[in-house]
């Protein structure tokens, strides 16, 4: 990991891995959020709407990012945080969170980076994008 006052364009702050997303993770992240959409836990509801089997949340998803970002870089140093879904994660998904310093500037009196921010599953299929400002 690059030391955060030194980084320079193309560097890579953010780079995590986590285990297999489960029927327990769904089930877990289901009592956390308060987002009991049968989608995300129940199959046969899953099958009826057209679905081999449930999948992640797009939350759990984002909060995966989140966590990898709020490791890499102190939570008092991150300005912003956006994220766009691209594609379902599918349950046994191994997701991969890294960013990268896609510019340098200074704002507010403040040396700041921009990062762009990937999710993708262990088939390297993006599941999200997004980007954060971080002070420097």
């Amino acid at each position: 990991m690059t030391e955060i006052s030194a980084i320079k364009v193309g560097d890579r702050l953010v780079d995590k891995t986590f285990p297999p997303i489960t029927r327990h993770t769904l089930a877990l992240y289901c009592g956390a959020s308060g987002d009991h959409n049968p989608i995300h836990v129940d199959i046969d509801f899953a099958r009826n709407a057209g679905f081999p089997d449930v999948f992640a949340h797009g939350m759990l998803v984002m909060a995966c990012l989140g966590q990898a970002l709020t490791d890499a870089v102190p939570p008092a140093r991150l300005r912003a945080f956006a994220t766009r879904f691209v594609a379902i994660t599918q349950l046994g998904a191994r997701l991969t969170c890294e960013g990268t310093v896609a510019e340098l500037f200074e704002e507010n009196g403040e040396r700041r980076a921009k990062l762009a921010l990937t999710t993708k599953d262990e088939r390297g299929e993006v599941k999200l994008e997004g980007s954060a400002v971080v002070a420097l």
